[in-house]
Order: structure tokens, then sequence, then C-alpha cells
């Protein structure tokens, strides 16, 4: 994994804007699978691969180092979708059940005790209900609501094929840029397991057969040559689903199972060759009930990785910068401080970029800090701030650098 030796490296969560065109032929993708249709797969393969060379084309003309494939494998169909970074598993695990034919959301029981709870029992979403009705407006295509899914039966990987052309796609992306490092998205255990377990005996082996399952895709994204990077909101964010009785200690007992069954899957891969992301999810919402990093830090950095990337640009969570006067980065470890974010439409300005990496480079050292972004931009924001957010990203971390290193 690269370092910032000469200046301060740059980088993002992952998700970029996808193009129109690709979001139109994924949908009819989609709806051709949904009525028995021919699927005409060699003209999405064909643009998949030209989208990810212009993505990873344009985010080195923005001035991003460590670039990826925009996630473009993970479907989306319209510009605001807050989910495909985890969707896509489900087409690469067996093992669940898939939602009720007719679209409709079904309720589940209340999970008591330590256990995430269903997605409408979030204590953000009690605590501000008439606001939360209007989000889901604009979330979920006039009130749709995500669909209650259930693991029946083994977890297993069958996703090869659409790993393959993942990689093949960024190896060809990354061909006539050398030296350029390029990671790869993947989703851990703990997020993946706030599936519905009807299968499994305890939450601890469900959470291990994914581990085991997903194996498959975190060797192969490293052998293919790139860095394979965690995607593991859950880890925070499963607070806001646990039942209000659930004190900070359960919980923080909870996310040590859940780390423990990534580091389960995680084992023989070189740490150096890992990268952690974890946020707090990434919609628009108060985050009233977010769980401070202060009380989890410690689990986040027992992580197999060797770099971290968290918010720090989230007015939420900005001040948590403080966190890591106290809490000493391991040696050898990096941190991603995400220094533009998500969560607003407004585009950071350079000179505040620089300023929250100046801040986190005095903290834990200039050779040990990579920018970042808070969550993955795209379909989260519209895609021309997106790609204006990186630009200021970049320009800010050339300003810092010139700062740190002159």
């Amino acid at each position: 994994m690269q370092r910032s030796e000469t200046h301060t490296l740059t980088t993002h969560a992952g998700a970029l804007p996808r193009p129109d065109d690709l979001l139109e032929l994924n949908a009819e993708i989609a709806a051709a699978q949904q009525t028995g249709q021919p699927v005409n797969e060699e003209a999405h393969h064909k643009r998949l691969s030209s989208a990810v060379a212009e993505a990873v084309k344009q985010q080195r003309e923005i001035g991003i180092d460590v670039v990826n494939d925009g996630e473009y494998g993970k479907a989306m169909r319209t510009r605001s979708d807050y989910g495909a970074w985890l969707s896509y598993v489900m087409q690469r695990l067996t093992g669940w059940d898939p939602p009720p034919e007719n679209g409709t959301h079904q309720e589940t029981e209340s999970a008591k005790g330590v256990g995430p709870r269903d997605f409408y029992q979030r204590r953000d979403r009690q605590a501000f209900p008439e606001l939360y009705a209007d989000i889901d407006r604009e979330m979920f295509a006039g009130g749709r609501r995500p669909m209650s899914r259930q693991i029946t039966s083994p977890i297993t990987y069958k996703g090869v094929d659409a790993l393959r052309t993942d990689i093949d796609n960024l190896r060809t992306a990354l061909a006539n840029t050398p030296g350029v490092e390029g990671f790869m998205t993947s989703v851990a255990p703990g997020s993946f397991g706030r599936e519905q377990n009807r299968y499994y005996a305890s939450q601890e082996d469900f959470l291990y057969a994914i581990a085991t399952a997903m194996r498959t895709e975190y060797r192969a994204i490293v052998d293919a040559g790139f860095v394979l990077q965690i995607d593991d909101p859950g880890m925070a964010e499963n607070w806001d689903a646990m039942d209000p009785s659930v004190t900070v200690d359960q919980y923080r007992e909870y996310a040590q199972i859940t780390i423990a069954a990534l580091n389960h899957a995680l084992e023989g891969i070189p740490e150096d060759r890992v990268r952690y992301h974890m946020c707090w999810g990434s919609w628009h919402g108060p985050h009233l009930t977010d769980i401070p990093l202060r009380d989890i830090v410690d689990v986040l950095l027992t992580v197999r990785a060797g770099a971290f990337s968290v918010e720090a640009g989230n007015v939420r969570h900005e001040h948590e910068w403080k966190v890591w006067r106290d809490v000493k980065l391991p040696p050898g470890k990096i941190l991603i401080p995400g220094v533009v974010s998500h969560a607003t439409n407004v585009v950071e300005h350079p000179e505040l970029v620089a300023d929250r990496i100046v801040l986190y480079a005095n903290l834990v050292g200039r050779e040990n800090v990579m920018a970042g972004t808070d969550c993955g931009l795209g379909g989260r924001i519209h895609p021309s701030l997106a790609w204006a957010k990186l630009k200021a990203l970049a320009e800010g971390a050339e300003l810092a650098s010139h700062q740190l290193w002159t």
C-alpha cells in the first residue's frame, strides 16, 4: 500500500457517479431478468468496461492518487442509490430468499437484546419520523421501502464470474497508468450480517459463514494486485439499529464478534494490502443517535488492516479528530480521514480541506495520512458535485503538501 512519503496522497471511499447510459442499461437488464426476457449482456459488458476506463481516467486527471473502478460493477439503476455497496452481494452469495413478489415491505419482529433490528426500527428514524418520511420519498422512489430478506440455507460464494469481470475491467483501465495504485471494495460480514438469519444456530455462526464465503472475494482482489477495501458501515451504524436497552458495553461485545469474523476472513492476507472503511451510514439524516467514535475506536483498530478510513468532514463527526490526541495510531498504520463529505451539497473550499489534512498530519504524522472522503459520493449527491468535491480534495491535498513538506 502506498504511503504519503513526499506529499499527501488522495483517494476516496469507493462509489462514484455512474454514467446515465450505464444506469439505463442496468435498469433494462433488471427489467428483462424480472420478466424472463433475453438480456443483452455483451452491450452491457462493453459499456461497463469503457465506463470504468473513463472513471479511472477522470480520477487521475482530477489528481486522485489511489483510484478504483467507481464500484460500477455494483449496479445502480438510478442516480440516487444509497445501497449498491451492499445489495450487490445478494447476486454473489447463496442462502437467502428474495423479497416478496408484491414488492411490499414486511415488518419483522423487533430484535430483543443485542442484535440489529429491522431498518424501520432504527433509533434515528424513531426520533424523527416525519423527517424520515420525506427522506424515504427521496431515497426509495416515492416511499418504496427496502425489502426484507431471509437467510434460509447455507451461504456460499457464487459470484466468481462477476468478480472476474470487475477485476479485469479495473486492470484494463489501469494498464496505461503504470505505478498508479488501484483498490476495490468488498462488504464486511458485520454489515451484510444485518439480514434476517433463519438458518444458522446463532448470530456468530451466521457472521462466520458470511466471512468464510466472502474470503473468496477478498483474496481474489488482493491476488489481482489491488488493495482490498473492506466496507463496514455496520461497525458503527449497527448501534442505531439496536434495541434501546442495549448498553455501550454490550454493543462493543457484539462489534468485537463482527470484527473477529472479519479477521477470520482476512487471515493470510497481508495487512498492508487491506484498508478498512467505517462510517455511520450515508443517508442524509440527523444522525443524532450515532455512537461516538471514542466508544469503538479500540475495536476498530483490531481489524487486520493497514489503513483505516473514517468520517472526518461530516459535521456530526468532524470534532472527533480529538480522539486521535488520546488514541495512538499503531505503528505502520495509515489513517484516511474524510476531508470532504457526501452529506452536504456545499463543495468544501480547498483551504478548508488543507486545514483538515494538516490537523490530522500533526496528530498522527504526515506520512501516516491519506486524504479521503467521508463515504462514497456516487448515488448520494449530484454527479457534478461529486467530481467537484474530488477536485477540491486534490487541490486541498496539494496545499497541505506545501505546508507539510516545504
